[in-house]
């Protein structure tokens, strides 16, 4: 238990994380790279150089010292952060080498103002803050290791096939190179995949959501080739059916929920990987469930897995598939293959959803992830029946308190 005292001098420094944060955070991931350059086989360097992790751990490092008086509070903070970690591989070790540079950084940024007082008090909570994780943790790698078909760490998956689904996505169908059994999920969670590209110096590691219904005797992801992005060209170029690669455990807590209220699934982008695992899931679970599947593209060009969802909206009649497009090619226009020509916004939303009755889930790129967060919110549609995934550190919508990082 932290002491009175303690708590006390962490709140006190609470105004100061929330101006300095994001400064602290760069300069602790500099220095932890230049002390620990090994780390960079975990870490994704493309979050590094946009600035993204460094503002999530800041969001993260003010949650904890905003709740230090009731940790357990920060407790679904904590699982969520964990999930990212155990598919990381993220060990107990690595926790003191990330504390001693936390507080490094902590002192460099605020110079005088850190005083022996306030650095023993962060690193007495740090230790506390540290222990929950690895705690927690250790349960997600039990788990992870000890259900059907589990195993622990990574595990070498053979690429049955390599199908293309647009202009810019690529479906990845893998099956284990022992040929042993493979771990359920739950849909709306990730694989997370490691690779070294020839000449590279440093493995490069990626979660990519999982897109089929969960039962199958492959795992099946669906990924975007980003202009820089080291892993996903990687897979796109590189990557041949018959090859292998390493994966850990699916994970992730953004799931469907179980429930019988329609579920509202709305995406920009790749973000429907996990929606069409969504409605595969609910076309064969609860068949019985209505299910309104809404995707935001630029066009056909770019629309993944549009036949495979307007095949399952044609066959089963508890499926609603809309579509809209922000630049619609002319083909497009003369096959009025899409619902709307524009971005998906409440005004459509409203005429499109017949009931707000619902759970909602989202995905996609960061500005679409906003505007959908305000716009339901708006609508009226209470903070519960509200579910949404990010792709890598999560950021800001509209409540920090609701958001996490890994």
């Amino acid at each position: 238990m932290l002491s009175q005292k303690t708590i006390d001098i962490v709140k006190s420094t609470v105004p100061v994380l929330e101006k300095y944060g994001k400064d602290i955070t760069s300069h602790f991931y500099k220095r932890m790279f230049t002390n620990n350059p090994e780390l960079l086989n975990i870490f994704n360097h493309a979050n590094q150089r946009q600035g993204r992790q460094q503002t999530a751990l800041a969001n993260a490092v003010y949650a904890a010292a905003a709740n230090i008086d009731n940790l357990g509070a920060i407790i679904p903070v904590v699982k969520q952060i964990g999930q990212k970690h155990r598919a990381l591989g993220i060990q107990p070790e690595h926790y003191p080498i990330v504390g001693e540079n936390l507080l490094g950084a902590i002192k460099e940024v605020l110079g005088d103002a850190a005083t022996d007082d306030i650095i023993n008090a962060w690193a007495e909570s740090y230790g506390v803050i540290a222990d929950a994780f690895i705690g927690v943790e250790k349960e997600m790698y039990k788990e992870a290791k000890e259900q059907p078909g589990g195993w622990e760490g990574f595990r070498n998956f053979v690429v049955e096939r390599k199908v293309k689904e647009s202009d810019v996505i690529t479906s990845f169908y893998l099956k284990p190179e022992d040929g042993k059994e493979i771990a359920s999920y739950r849909a709306g969670q990730y694989l997370t995949v490691k690779v070294q590209p020839e000449g590279d110096e440093y493995t490069h590691i990626r979660h990519y959501s999982l897109s089929d219904a969960p039962g199958k005797d492959y795992y099946r992801i669906s990924v975007k080739r980003e202009e820089h992005g080291v892993v996903s060209n990687y897979l796109h170029q590189e990557i041949s059916e018959g090859d292998v690669i390493t994966v850990s455990a699916p994970a992730g807590d953004f799931v469907l929920e179980e429930k019988a209220t329609p579920a509202i699934l709305i995406s920009g982008g790749v973000g429907l990987t996990p929606m069409v695992s969504m409605l595969n899931t609910i076309v064969e679970q609860q068949p019985e469930r209505e299910v309104m599947f809404i995707h935001g593209a630029l066009n056909s060009e770019v629309h993944a897995l549009k036949d495979e969802v307007a095949a399952l909206a044609a066959k089963h009649e508890n499926v609603k598939n809309f579509v809209a497009y922000s630049a619609p090619t002319d083909k497009d226009r003369q096959e009025m293959n899409f619902d709307r020509e524009g971005f998906i916004d409440l005004d459509w939303l409203k005429s499109t959803i017949n009931t707000k009755d619902a759970d909602f889930y989202f995905c996609g790129p960061v500005p679409f992830m906003k505007m959908m967060y305000r716009s339901l919110k708006e609508w009226g549609i209470v903070s519960e029946n509200i579910h949404f995934e990010f792709f890598g550190p999560a950021d800001e919508l509209e409540e920090p308190t609701e958001v996490v990082t890994a």
